[in-house]
């Protein structure tokens, strides 16, 4: 019962190490004392205990899904849930190992790694590394990448476990090295940090428009939003005009500042000609446009030019299942989920790999909730973008802690490509981040401004976004070798020992896995 209690507890506890929380120090004690609790139990409760960890952890961590309907919470949470069962039953089945805290960190990313590829692109909202904004971890970021970051978090908590349990018997002096030099691991990339390669600056223009009332029914007031942005847009090319603000290499709108499509809408399209034409620069505005089939809709940046008009375009990779599409529409049907009715159509996954070009200018373009997904920014960092741009709506989320978990993603975004991250929202957290994760100017929530700054480019690659993916690749098969040894031994014994009489059985194997 101690135990199951603490492992509930646990999962508490990292949920409040993530904003808007943020109690840091969690995020290590609670997988230690998750590592503890699976330390040398069987399968069944190890799923057990994870279980429990799991409900914890994403019931805390989703809080903010309530805004959609307490049954998406409860029904997601409960789902995600059944992803740290099999961490659990994994953890203990490694905890007989030898270097079992490196074992148990490979474990955990291989969990994490499936978790955030399937089903339907998974959900990456939640992995450890996206809670170590302004801690020691963020600088490795750079180095190893999201995947890297949680296998050490988890590694280092593994070893913090096994330090404990060494003073136990009273081997002090070998754990208290062991941990120091972990200590001295963490911050090594501290003294050795990787700076942006390139001297060139441009001046970028961000326009939050905000949302009419309450903040959170974009769809309600979707033509004052579009004209919201028009308008400030406008008033900072009057500004500029009058020497006031400086001119704008180019303009970035959110994600829906426009949710018709700009093509096909008149009124809209009038709206871009004049205001592109007043400010003179290019706008990636983001826009909810027409697949070519009529039945599907696209979540798309796109790159307005006041002169040539719409060029290059950047396709949402990773849109939200039941929330912008239906997966298996025919089996569900309205009739029987009837706030399904409110995706009428459903959207199409983007697959473009290049940055955007803007005035010359290479730009990583992701959406919303695709900050969270690895392959968007890397793709586009290693074919040559030279800074981040975010475009999100989250007016939905205003009230909630989404808006600040998600800037805290955004701020390792720019730590982990080196690159300045511009964040454009409807009316959440626009700012501009440096590529030393640290925000250089932002826009306070539920407010209507324009935010002008000059911004840093960057060239090369970083190490994290070819060793990052990689990581997280490799601890899948690795885990499962881990997980597995024990009682592929005990199976190979006992063919050797045919015809011999036996009574080891695989529980036995595991307890003996220790030598392994």
């Amino acid at each position: 019962m101690v135990r199951i209690l603490l492992a509930l507890l646990s999962g508490i506890a990292l949920g409040l190490a993530f904003e808007p929380v943020a109690v840091v120090a969690l995020l290590p004690i609670s997988l230690a004392v998750l590592l503890w609790c699976v330390h040398r139990q069987g399968a069944k409760r190890g799923a057990l205990l994870g279980l429990l960890f799991g409900l914890g952890f994403m019931l805390t961590l989703l809080f903010w899904l309530r805004v959609i309907g307490i049954d998406a919470w409860l029904a997601l949470s409960g789902f995600e849930a059944l992803y740290f069962a099999v961490a659990g039953t994994g953890l203990a089945l490694v905890s007989r190992l030898r270097l079992w805290p490196l074992w148990s960190a490979l474990v955990w990313l291989a969990v994490e790694t499936v978790r955030g590829a399937w089903p339907m692109s998974g959900l990456t909202w939640g992995r450890v590394s996206f809670a170590t904004i302004d801690t020691p971890f963020e600088r490795w970021f750079p180095w190893i990448g999201a995947s890297g970051v949680s296998l050490l978090v988890v590694l280092c908590s593994g070893i913090l476990l096994w330090c404990c349990l060494q003073r136990v018997k009273r081997r002090q002096v070998l754990a208290g090295g062991v941990l120091g030099g972990t200590v001295l691991a963490v911050v090594v990339p501290w003294f050795i940090p990787i700076h942006a390669t390139s001297d060139q600056l441009l001046t970028v223009a961000v326009v939050q428009g905000n949302v009419p009332g309450n903040g959170d029914d974009l769809l309600a007031h979707y033509r004052e939003v579009t004209a919201s942005h028009m308008t400030a847009t406008q008033e900072l090319a009057d500004k500029v005009a009058a020497g006031e603000e400086p001119r704008p290499d180019f303009v970035i709108w959110p994600e829906n500042s426009t949710a018709v499509d700009p093509f096909r809408d008149a009124q809209t399209a009038q709206m871009l000609t004049t205001t592109s034409s007043m400010i003179d620069v290019p706008i990636l505005v983001g826009a909810i446009a027409d697949a070519p089939d009529d039945e599907h809709v696209l979540n798309q940046g796109i790159v307005y030019d006041p002169v040539t008009g719409a060029g290059d375009r950047y396709t949402k990779h990773h849109p939200v299942p039941f929330g912008e599409y239906i997966p298996y529409r025919s089996r569900f049907g309205t009739e029987n989920f009837g706030r399904l009715a409110l995706v009428p159509r459903d959207m199409l996954s983007g697959t473009g790999v290049d940055p955007l070009r803007i005035d010359g200018v290479k730009v990583a373009d992701v959406i919303c909730f695709d900050v969270a997904y690895d392959d968007t920014i890397t793709a586009q960092v290693r074919n040559g973008a030279e800074m981040v741009a975010v475009q999100t709506s989250n007016a939905m989320f205003i009230h909630t802690g989404q808006i600040e978990q998600q800037f805290a993603i955004s701020r390792l975004r720019a730590l982990e490509t080196g690159r300045t991250v511009v964040v454009a929202a409807i009316n959440g957290r626009s700012g501009v981040i440096g590529p030393d994760g640290n925000i250089i100017s932002a826009i306070e929530p539920r407010t209507r401004d324009v935010l002008v700054q000059e911004v840093q480019l960057a060239s090369g690659t970083p190490p994290a976004m070819v060793v990052g993916p990689w990581l997280g690749r490799l601890a899948v098969p690795l885990a499962l070798g881990a997980a597995f040894h024990p009682l592929l031994s005990y199976r190979l014994r006992k063919k050797k020992a045919s015809g011999t009489s036996t009574t080891e059985s695989p529980e036995t194997a595991v307890e003996q896995g220790e030598s392994a």
